[in-house]
């Protein structure tokens, strides 16, 4: 039997780590957002092997158990005792090593498509619980749905709906580590945010208030190293977005209107500075 899952890109709209845990994870206080620039996981059981093979359309990808789509995979079979394996198709449209979490929304879909493949029945809650297992950013793409995330980031609360924001979306030639950025966080010296103004102003509706209190802590860290970021930043800004910023440890950059036209105006104008650039609206999984 096959299944679909769509698996979108997220965006960091507010990200601040607050501290550093003993096992050396951070401890995350961020508002997250889907985004309808997304991979297409295609599902495909079998009852005669307990066998996970994971194909791409892309070379950039490893297809073994480095893959966060396999590591989904084999961790449901091994906590639920499945005698069944699976091939995992991925139709990759997410930059890779972009800081929008390709890797962790492919694995989400895996979550949420072998639960209904294999009759699992779990919350998306038991879910986001064992995607932590696999990486930080697997609990919110089993979600892909508007939230304050919180903890190692394993605690969901969606808070409501972007529908009317437009987002346009710039990645840079530069990949840039993740790992490598999180080390230099230096919890002291970093600016904190005040994240629940950022909840507080999409609960209301309140897109100034939202436009003013956004914010990446991680931001000048990777800025240090990769000027561009910032170059495509102030262009965004130029070009007419109400807000411009940086998502998760970088370098993909993306900016927010509150008009088709406008973020057309911008998606145009930045085209002749940057090859990977994208328009695209909120997702909301919660609303499919």
């Amino acid at each position: 039997m096959e299944i679909l899952e769509k698996a979108p890109a997220k965006l960091n709209l507010s990200l601040d780590a607050l501290f550093r845990h003993l096992d050396g994870d951070p401890e995350w206080k961020m508002v997250m957002t889907a985004i309808d620039l997304a991979d297409y996981v295609y599902l495909d059981t079998n009852d005669q092997t307990n066998e996970i093979i994971v194909q791409t359309n892309t070379g950039f990808l490893p297809q073994d158990r480095r893959n966060l789509a396999y590591q989904a995979a084999r961790t449901l079979q091994k906590k639920f005792n499945i005698n069944a394996g699976v091939t995992i198709t991925i139709e990759k449209k997410i930059p890779v090593s972009a800081g929008m979490g390709g890797g962790s929304a492919d694995a989400g879909a895996v979550l949420r498509g072998l639960n209904k493949l294999w009759n699992l029945n779990l919350s998306l809650q038991e879910l986001a619980e064992i995607g932590l297992e696999i990486d930080s950013d697997v609990p919110f793409c089993v979600y892909s749905c508007p939230a304050l995330v919180e903890g190692k980031g394993e605690k969901i609360t969606p808070i409501g709906s972007l529908n009317s924001l437009w987002f346009v979306v710039a990645k840079p030639q530069a990949s840039v580590s993740t790992p490598s950025i999180l080390k230099q966080i230096d919890f002291c010296e970093i600016q904190h945010l005040d994240v629940q103004k950022v909840v507080d102003a999409i609960h209301n509706q309140d897109w100034n208030l939202l436009f003013q209190s956004m914010g990446n802590s991680l931001e000048p860290i990777t800025t240090q190293k990769y000027p561009e970021i910032t170059n495509i930043k102030e262009k965004m800004v130029k070009f007419g977005a109400q807000v411009a910023q940086m998502s998760g440890t970088g370098p993909t950059v993306f900016g927010i209107t509150q008009t088709e036209s406008r973020a057309q105006h911008i998606y145009n104008s930045l085209r002749g500075f940057c090859k990977e650039v994208y328009l695209v609206r909120p997702f909301n999984l919660t609303n499919r």
